[in-house]
């Protein structure tokens, strides 16, 4: 039961993410920890590791049509898996609260952001 629930948090997240432009690991982590139980680490982990499948369907499809520069997604993969593995470690030793604090702050750094920016899209 909790891997229905789990996807359907997922599918739910994904909607709400495409429909307002902001990363579904804003709203898949808190679901994961308030729905099922999971601590911060398991549920950024899990989070992390649902976004493969996604990343790897939207750049196949993007790469058809043009749009994805190979040299630059190296550059940024090369640089992305030091520092994945370096954050891994270091959420494995902050303490959970610790680790939640600063995703609240991402979050609501995020939401200034968003919020911001459909500022500027509905100005005259």
């Amino acid at each position: 039961m909790p891997f229905v629930i789990a996807g359907a948090i997922g599918l739910l997240a994904g909607v709400v993410a495409a429909l307002t432009g902001v990363g579904g690991g804003i709203l898949f982590v808190p679901a994961l920890t308030l729905v099922l139980g999971l601590s911060q680490v398991d549920a950024e982990g899990t989070s992390l590791l649902a976004i493969i499948p996604v990343a790897i369907l939207a750049t196949w499809l993007q790469r058809r049509t043009g749009e994805v520069d190979l040299r630059a997604a190296a550059l940024v993969g090369a640089g992305a898996i030091p520092a994945a593995i370096g954050a891994a470690v270091l959420a494995h030793y902050l303490p959970d609260v610790a680790l939640r604090a600063t995703f609240a702050g991402l979050m609501l750094v995020i939401a200034v952001r968003v919020w911001a920016g459909t500022r500027r899209v509905g100005s005259p």
